[in-house]
């Protein structure tokens, strides 16, 4: 074949080719026009000729949800492994609402229920809106109402505009009278039921009763369910929180009523949480709700036309919360609080305690932060009546007194105002226009006292003359106070005692604690700046002083404490479960100060309690099992008593840590308000607390 003619063939191919596609294209076109016409023909068939007879159908046939039900919170443990709060599971009445179900349908199984368990809700508010709500859930009541409503009555007077649904709605409540709502026992009963029943939104499912159900009543529910509607048979749980010492650090969680607080409402939403989830609410149930809070139990829930379940089917069990275990041990707190009884109790008896918010103790692990003991007692002023109050620990401040002075030295040394053990004379300070400031132990003379000296005998002209040197005004005689550098030097002051702990939040894992009172420079004068140096102005609480001790025992590290040492998965059937996260130390930050100066203020916390006649805690060593460190503050303070006279009072405080060479464990105790400051309360809760510790594990 010739070159020719094989093209002419081939092109023959390719027209031939070009012509069959547009019978191809008419072909498609024409098979979807026939699908189509089919379509609307059966469309029609369905919605037009026999509408009736789909629309039956789809009534009978009922309809299906997921439901989505909360499983029971993590448990919570003390170190040892004894339980604080776990879960008690019940019996309880559910409803399950469909989107079928009418409000006179509601009202008529509330009013069925009440026959079955009487009284049950007995104790349930009812306001005279729920009245209405009940009253207008007769069908034969609403018609009344809306009878009696004007057809004007039904347009906005304003804008002429139809009334919306639930401007309509609110329109029938304002009409019914009071007369109306005069319920008999049972129907008020029923209104409770009602209530709860018409608050559960479509497809949800809601406890009714679940308290102190009979087996006769569950078994009459169980066979009736198909005449109550939405109403079933099913499981509850309810928190149990052990009265023991720490309960009122563990918090407490909503009711599956009360729901999420409506102020984090869309912050849990966003996490895939129902509106009435039970929820932390406060202290560790909140700060570990992440954990607590299980994963949620999905149901396929079959209604029928009626809207009774016809059928429940579990796709997913879920899983129940995962368990805390504590940094305290149960009994370590119990043996602090009995402490701080005894010496406050001893005050008491002396007649120095009259007036006294109480007393209250922080033990830290000062190498992490762990929390191992958080006590408190607050004192009813007008009975005179002790309570275990833990909260006031890091919820309460006031004020420190010369604790502070370790810290006073580090921003002195950190501004350039003094220089390792700089010795500066103890001398009566008189600024002009105000009265006399000076140390206890001179009499109104002087004395010659380095950096260790002035913790050990607590000297507060020494830190007012590192003030005055921050200010740029070194002391003299009737001198008169300069405000120009004030409101620097309260910075410097400020962020040395910060780094410590003291005036800033602890980082501590529970919500709740305050950073004290901490007025503003600019709104202080220059006076309050040399009160704030010797621990006189600024409050504190005593978690912040249990920081500061734990920071000076430890070379410098700030730890934020923790009350969790471990978050455990619990479905293995164990005690705690499996660790699934440990909670390690987290440092905040370190002290700005050289190894020498820490030297420094570590060997006058020494000296405070081993040192010569005038170092101011040498109570704290007598008896001591190990060597203790500490430094000691008498803070003076006013109070009211119950006929609102002022009383002067002091504050007995205390940081200490122990064993000195090897700390394992750092203190804060405040006792304020007291009527004679040389108790020393303060003084012997600190040894006490080391001695327990020791007693009970024993130092390494």
């Amino acid at each position: 074949m010739s070159k020719n003619d094989k093209n002419k063939k081939e092109n023959k191919s390719v027209g031939n080719s070009i012509k069959a596609i547009p019978m191809r294209i008419n072909l498609l076109f024409f098979l979807i026009f026939t699908l189509f016409i089919i379509l609307i023909a059966r469309l029609y068939n369905m919605q037009i000729v026999h509408h009736d007879f789909y629309l039956k159908k789809l009534e009978e046939a009922g309809s299906v949800t997921k439901v989505v039900e909360a499983t029971p919170r993590g448990q919570i443990y003390d170190a040892s492994g004894t339980v604080l709060v776990s879960n008690k599971e019940k019996t309880a009445i559910k409803f399950t609402r469909s989107n079928k179900i009418s409000a006179d349908q509601m009202r008529k199984v509330a009013e069925k229920l009440v026959t079955i368990i009487p009284g049950a809700l007995e104790n349930e508010p009812l306001t005279e809106r729920d009245k209405k709500d009940f009253y207008l859930a007769n069908a034969d009541n609403l018609r009344k109402i809306q009878e009696a409503t004007t057809t004007d009555e039904k347009y906005d007077k304003k804008t002429g505009d139809k009334l919306s649904e639930g401007s309509l709605y609110a329109l029938y409540i304002s009409k019914v009278t009071d007369n109306q709502i005069i319920f008999s026992p049972e129907l008020e009963e029923a209104a409770k039921i009602f209530k709860r029943m018409n608050a559960t939104s479509n497809f949800n499912t809601t406890v009714i009763i679940s308290d102190d159900l009979t087996d006769v009543q569950i078994a009459t529910i169980a066979e009736n369910e198909s005449n109550l509607s939405g109403i079933s048979i099913g499981t509850d749980w309810e928190r149990e929180y052990a009265n023991t010492a720490l309960r009122s650090l563990l918090g407490t969680i909503s009711s599956e009523r009360a729901g999420i607080p409506a102020e984090e409402l869309d912050t849990y939403l966003s996490k895939g949480y129902s509106r009435n989830d039970r929820v932390g609410t406060s202290y560790v149930e909140k700060g570990y709700e992440e954990y607590l809070q299980g994963s949620r139990k999905i149901s396929e829930v079959y209604l029928d036309k009626n809207g009774n379940i016809s059928d429940n089917k579990v796709i997913s069990e879920g899983q129940p919360g995962k368990n805390l275990k504590l940094t305290i041990d149960l009994k370590f707190q119990e043996g602090v609080e009995n402490i701080l009884q005894k010496y406050f109790q001893q005050a008491k008896s002396q007649g120095h305690a009259n007036v006294s918010e109480g007393a209250y103790a922080v033990v830290l692990n000062p190498n992490d932060g762990s929390v191992l003991a958080m006590a408190g007692l607050s004192q009813n002023k007008e009975t005179g009546e002790l309570t275990k109050d833990s909260l006031q620990t890091f919820t309460g401040a006031f004020v420190p007194g010369s604790v502070v002075k370790g810290a006073t030295l580090t921003s002195g040394w950190n501004a350039g105002a003094i220089t390792g053990n700089e010795i500066l004379v103890d001398q009566p300070i008189q600024i002009a226009g105000s009265p006399v400031k000076q140390s206890w132990f001179t009499n109104g003379g002087s004395l010659p006292i380095n950096a260790v000296q002035a913790l050990e005998y607590s000297s507060n002209t020494y830190m007012l003359q590192l003030t005055l040197r921050m200010m740029g005004q070194p002391y003299y005689y009737n001198m008169n106070l300069d405000p120009t550098n004030k409101d620097k030097v309260f910075k410097e002051l400020r962020e040395g005692f910060g780094e410590y702990g003291m005036g800033v939040l602890t980082g501590f894992d529970i919500p709740g604690e305050t950073r004290g009172l901490v007025p503003s420079a600019e709104k202080s004068s220059a006076g309050s700046l040399l009160d704030l140096s010797f621990g006189q102005y600024d409050t504190y609480t005593t978690l912040q002083l249990a920081q500061y001790a734990a920071t000076v025992a430890n070379g410098g590290t700030r730890y934020a404490p923790h009350i969790v040492s471990g978050i455990y998965d619990g479905s293995d059937g164990n005690k705690f479960g499996k660790e699934v996260k440990a909670i390690d130390a987290k440092e905040l930050n370190k002290v700005n100060i050289s190894k020498d100066n820490m030297a420094l203020i570590k060997e006058g916390f020494y000296r405070v309690v081993h040192g010569g006649a005038l170092a101011t805690g040498l109570e704290v060593g007598q008896g001591e099992s190990v060597p203790i460190s500490a430094k000691t503050g008498t803070a003076e303070t006013f109070t009211t008593d119950l006929n609102g006279n002022t009383i002067a009072t002091t504050a007995n405080n205390i940081v200490a840590y122990a064993p000195t060479d090897n700390p394992q464990i750092a203190i804060g105790a405040m006792v304020p308000d007291l009527t004679d400051a040389y108790t020393h309360v303060n003084h012997y809760i600190a040894r006490d607390i080391v001695n327990l510790y020791n007693s009970m594990y024993g130092f390494k």
